[in-house]
C-alpha cells in the first residue's frame, strides 16, 4: 500500500481528473440514491470506498476526505494525524520524525499538490476530524452536501 500511495502523489492529476468524473456520475444518480436511500447504500459504498481508496491512496477513511485538497496524500496517515499542515518533526530529508522509515505525508502533500489543477486548494484550513464520521462513506457525504447546495442555488435563482 505504501509504495501505491507514494505512486499516487506523485501523479496527483490524473487521480483528480478520475475523481471529477466520478463524482459528477455520483451527483447524477443522487435522485436515486435519495429514492433507495443514502442509509441502505452506506454499507455497500464504506465496502467499495474501502478497496478503491484503501489500495490507491491508504485511506484511513475518517469520512472527511481531503484527497482532493491534499494533492492525493491522505493526511490521517500522518502518524500524528495532522490534517493541516506537517509538524515541526520534519526531518531534512523529508521523512516523519514518528516513523522515520516513511517520507512526511505533508511532504507528499505538498508536492502532489503543486501538480494538479489547484494547487492553492492545499492552504484551505481543513475543520477538525469529527470522529462520529470514522468509517463512514465520505463519498455519499459529499454528494448529499453538493446536491443540497445545487438545490439551494435552484431555490434562490427563482
Amino acid at each position: 500500500m505504501y509504495q501505491v500511495r507514494r505512486w499516487v502523489t506523485r501523479h496527483p492529476r490524473t487521480f483528480e481528473k478520475l475523481y471529477n468524473v466520478f463524482e459528477s456520475i455520483l451527483i447524477m444518480l443522487a435522485p436515486i440514491f435519495r429514492w433507495i436511500g443514502f442509509e441502505r447504500l452506506e454499507m455497500p459504498m464504506i465496502t467499495f470506498e474501502k478497496v478503491i481508496k484503501g489500495f490507491l491512496f491508504d485511506s484511513q477513511m475518517c469520512g472527511m476526505c481531503t484527497l482532493s485538497k491534499t494533492g492525493m496524500a491522505c493526511p490521517m496517515n500522518c502518524p500524528k494525524t495532522l490534517r493541516n499542515g506537517p509538524c515541526g518533526g520534519v526531518r531534512s530529508n523529508g521523512t516523519c520524525e514518528v516513523k522515520p522509515e516513511m517520507a512526511c505525508v505533508w511532504v507528499d502533500a505538498f508536492e502532489g499538490s503543486r501538480l494538479m489543477k489547484y494547487p492553492q486548494t492545499i492552504e484551505q484550513l481543513q475543520p477538525a476530524v469529527d470522529h462520529r464520521l470514522q468509517g463512514r462513506s465520505s463519498w455519499l457525504r459529499e454528494v448529499r452536501i453538493k446536491t443540497e447546495e445545487i438545490n439551494k442555488s435552484v431555490k434562490s435563482s427563482h
